[in-house]
């Protein structure tokens, strides 16, 4: 009797989010998830089982689930979908404002906003791409070399600053539901991928173990194991012999075994089929997915490789039970995500579609654009502009360009704010006159006369120009000078536009570049000549306002380099050499022309007192490292306090100095502030020749400021750090 009731309660009939009424056991709240995967995967065919590991899953009807596509986007909010949604600044832009804060909540909002389209895709039964939970972000690969046209959806060069803001950005849209995920963030593009676009899908990377446990995938790690991270993306290219999604070492042995990772991964895009078309590794398809299961790739985003996995598994090639790892971590994921119980039991199952482009969420997308703005350069305080000027010209190819504002990757919100527009909603009174003035890129010759004439009662001259995402992104079709399949073939600014401002510069007149990038450029001849110079990136939907707060002083700019800009492409070693030897600022050698962390303020900031608890300490000890921050000027402002660490060993592997610690604060004119560091073994570690964390005894230098500790920073005016030496015994 007793067996008879166990049985009619775990038959009880649940009601799912998908509408169906079912009586089996997996459609039970009450039993754990992993009895739920265990029964539902039981009950699967393997032609199901199979259809169940591509991205566009089909329904399965005799047991009442629906359809499900694991392939959706929000690089920086919810993107691709027939649903207007908030835009922030492209990732880059987001990583300049070193706000680990912002950031979580950046991914908290987008994660409504997702949750808010998928809850009603689900009333209309609306099953396509781009309605599901299953996000494939954040890119958190490191952006080694300017050149790479996807660098912008990343969060920079360094390994410290990409982990800290991915891990904030994971934590807030996966939610802190002690049994739902809110949705569910994958790290891509596992391990080792920056470009060049054109050779990704034959490319066999060669990396030291230095170079892969000290840059390539410290980031990795962080959102594995740190922030439980619910899925993995696995690169194109291959990786010491082995494409990346069937890579002994990367998937078997480090994610698997050392992270314990328990979460799903998914190919990129086609990358299965690489494995015999392009890579050659494999003869055909069959082989080629069962070399990719059996390494642990759980999802083909594709159409066509994992179908022969049904032979494979007739051919004995690997067992259904291999089949079944890889059943259970997805739907696992989906179980977590709240798809197979009642709408009131899962909160986020609660949020409608209202929530999307609400208030706060706009009002932090024009917070994120404030904090993304980097002022390079304020030759005799031409910036912020006066209020008072009557007479302004708009110029340049990205003054009144939506498009180049979102970035990639993006959604369309329901209005994006551009410079022009920013510029006249701020200055109502003032006579603005606008024009194009070039195109990103000409080999033309160009005439500037009749332009120059209209804006010579200008009391000032705005051009805002840089590149665009229709020039730099992934596996473009794009040929023009300076620029190749996505990616850049010289990292110079234009030379149509470094004509058209040396033209603005013969008028004599006051001139600001505002530069709309993705990625470092190089502009020596802006950097001596025009005044005012701020990078605002791709600033998404708020960045016209943003920028034009910046320029007349309703904000003051407080945004950081996430990357190196280098003076020339001379600097830079060949595009396919994956050494990081003179790469970054952690091991270039050269002079940059601005360096990584850098960032100029309308008010001065003084750094003072650096106290260290302890200056000499054992392997196992952690120091606290405290400094005075003082607003020295007259205006308040955000500042970006960065620790650095030096070691004074010196070796070809070792660091010329790297960021361990950073913190956004806020200070009025005058006032002070003390802000103190963790500094614990881990933090002062580096990675030796074999790819071992190891800590010598020896010192290291520990600098505090608000960029990194080079001559070159202080040369343009950032405050000078504070400094003080730890012996480690």
């Amino acid at each position: 009797m007793k067996k008879i009731i166990f049985l009619l309660v775990s038959f009880l009939i649940f009601y799912n989010n998908y509408g169906y009424t079912q009586n089996y056991p997996f459609q039970n709240p009450s039993l754990s998830i992993d009895a739920r995967v265990n029964d539902l995967v039981a009950r699967l065919t393997l032609k199901e089982k199979v259809a169940q590991m591509l991205n566009s899953t089909p329904a399965i009807e005799r047991l009442g689930i629906s359809p499900y596509d694991w392939w959706n986007e929000c690089l920086h909010g919810v993107a691709r979908t027939s649903y207007h949604t908030t835009s922030y600044p492209q990732a880059i832009g987001m990583a300049a404002a070193f706000d680990v804060n912002a950031m979580k909540t950046m991914g908290d909002y987008t994660s409504d906003e997702g949750r808010a389209i998928h809850n009603e895709s689900l009333r209309k039964k609306d099953y396509n791409r781009y309605t599901g939970l299953t996000y494939w972000t954040p890119n958190i690969n490191i952006f080694r070399d300017p050149r790479w046209g996807r660098g912008q959806e990343t969060y920079g060069e360094d390994p410290f600053l990409t982990a800290s803001i991915a891990k904030a950005f994971v934590a807030g849209l996966q939610g802190n539901d002690p049994k739902y995920l809110k949705a569910a963030a994958c790290a891509k593009h596992y391990a080792i991928h920056s470009g060049p676009e054109s050779t990704r899908h034959t490319f066999d990377v060669t990396a030291s173990n230095h170079d892969l446990w000290d840059t390539y995938l410290p980031a990795f790690k962080a959102l594995v194991v740190n922030a439980k991270v619910a899925g993995v993306m696995c690169a194109y290219n291959a990786y010491a012999g082995q494409p990346c999604c069937g890579n002994d070492k990367l998937i078997v042995d480090i994610l698997r075994k050392q992270w314990h990772f328990t979460g799903y991964v998914t190919s990129d895009c086609g990358a299965i089929d690489d494995f015999y078309q392009t890579h050659k590794m494999f003869p055909d398809a069959e082989s080629s997915a069962t070399d990719a299961v059996l390494h642990g790739t759980d999802v083909e985003c594709g159409n066509q490789t994992y179908k022969t996995l049904i032979l494979a598994v007739k051919d004995g090639k690997l067992t259904e039970k291999d089949i079944n790892v890889s059943l259970k971590r997805l739907f696992t994921i989906r179980f977590r995500l709240g798809m197979f119980d009642p709408i009131n039991m899962v909160k986020y199952a609660q949020i409608p579609i209202t929530d999307l482009e609400s208030q706060p969420h706009k009002d932090h997308a024009l917070k994120m654009a404030r904090e993304s703005i980097v002022l390079l350069r304020n030759t005799n305080n031409v910036l912020p502009l006066t209020k008072n000027i009557m007479h302004i010209a708009v110029l340049g190819p990205n003054a009144d360009n939506a498009e180049t504002q979102l970035g990639n990757y993006s959604g369309q919100p329901s209005v994006v704010t551009t410079v022009l527009q920013g510029i006249k909603n701020k200055m109502k009174n003032a006579d603005i006159f606008y024009s194009k003035a070039t195109d990103f890129v000409s080999t033309d010759p160009q005439g500037f006369s009749k332009l120059l004439d209209s804006i010579k009662n200008a009391d000032v001259i705005i051009y805002v120009g840089g590149i665009s995402p229709r020039l730099e992104g992934e596996e473009m079709k794009v040929t023009t000078p300076g620029f190749s399949g996505g990616d850049r073939t010289s990292i110079a600014l234009p030379t149509v536009q470094t004509d058209f401002m040396k033209a603005l510069k013969a008028t004599g007149k006051p001139i600001v570049f505002v530069m709309m990038t993705g990625s470092a450029i190089s502009i020596p001849w802006e950097e001596e000549h025009i005044p005012g110079i701020i990078n605002a990136w791709y600033g998404g939907q708020a960045a016209g306002t943003a920028v034009a707060d910046v320029l007349f002083g309703d904000y003051n700019p407080a945004g950081r380099l996430p990357v190196t800009f280098y003076k020339s492409d001379s600097d830079l070693p060949p595009f396919d050499d994956y050494s990081m030897h003179n790469r970054t600022y952690r091991y270039f050698k050269g002079d940059p022309l601005y360096p990584f962390g850098f960032g100029l303020s309308y008010t001065k900031f003084t750094y003072s007192n650096l106290k260290l608890s302890k200056t000499k300490i054992n392997k196992y000890e952690t120091v606290e490292a405290e400094v005075t921050v003082t607003n020295s000027g007259n205006v308040t402002s955000d500042e970006v306090v960065q620790l650095y660490i030096t070691p004074l060993k010196k070796g070809p592997d070792v660091p010329l100095y790297a960021l361990k610690g950073f913190k956004r604060i806020h200070l009025a004119p005058g006032s002070s502030q003390k802000i103190s560091f963790h500094v614990t073994p881990d933090l002062l570690k580096s990675v030796d020749e074999y790819g071992e964390s190891v800590l010598d005894s020896g010192g290291v230098k520990i600098s505090i400021a608000g960029s990194s500790p080079s001559e070159r920073s202080v040369e343009l005016g950032a405050a000078k750090p504070a400094s003080a030496n730890l012996t480690v015994k």
